[in-house]
């Protein structure tokens, strides 16, 4: 089995926001221990506009890269999809729709299914990262032919 999701995808899901929340958490507190150090208190605007960015990241996080399953396998005629202990088969001829974002940071591909399974009706995870930025992943490419081919024996 060869992986077609992107090894980059721990990094997006574990490491990026840890680095995130720190930095604001940082750019928040160190002024602040400076001002209270010196007697006075710390500007408002100093705790607002990183909270505000915490807030806004969250949500961005939540809906762009919280959402991705870890790793996707490709099985030949299916696909194994883990996230954390959980891991399910999806057969190609159960994928009714791909469709391929690559304008996103992270790039993602995102599996429309005939039956829902354990992730839901929806399965999104991070392409292959490529050296060519906007350019189609042939990995993807390839397993839309090979879904639609999949299809039609199915009829």
């Amino acid at each position: 089995m060869t992986q077609i999701s992107s090894r980059m995808t721990f990094f997006y899901k574990r490491v990026f926001p840890i680095f995130w929340f720190g930095f604001l958490a940082l750019v928040m507190i160190g002024p602040a221990a400076i001002a209270w150090s010196n007697g006075q208190a710390p500007q408002p605007m100093l705790f607002i506009v990183p909270i505000f960015m915490m807030v806004f990241g969250y949500f961005m996080m939540k809906k762009m890269v919280f959402s991705l399953v870890d790793q996707v396998f490709d099985a030949g005629d299916a696909l194994l999809v883990k996230n954390g202990s959980q891991q399910e088969q999806i057969p190609l001829a159960d994928i009714t729709n791909i469709s391929y974002a690559q304008m996103m940071n992270p790039p993602q591909v995102t599996l429309s299914l005939r039956q829902p399974t354990g992730f839901g009706e929806k399965v999104t995870f991070c392409a292959p990262t490529r050296l060519i930025p906007f350019a189609s992943s042939p990995v993807i490419d390839d397993l839309i032919k090979r879904v639609d081919a999949a299809r039609r024996r199915g009829r």
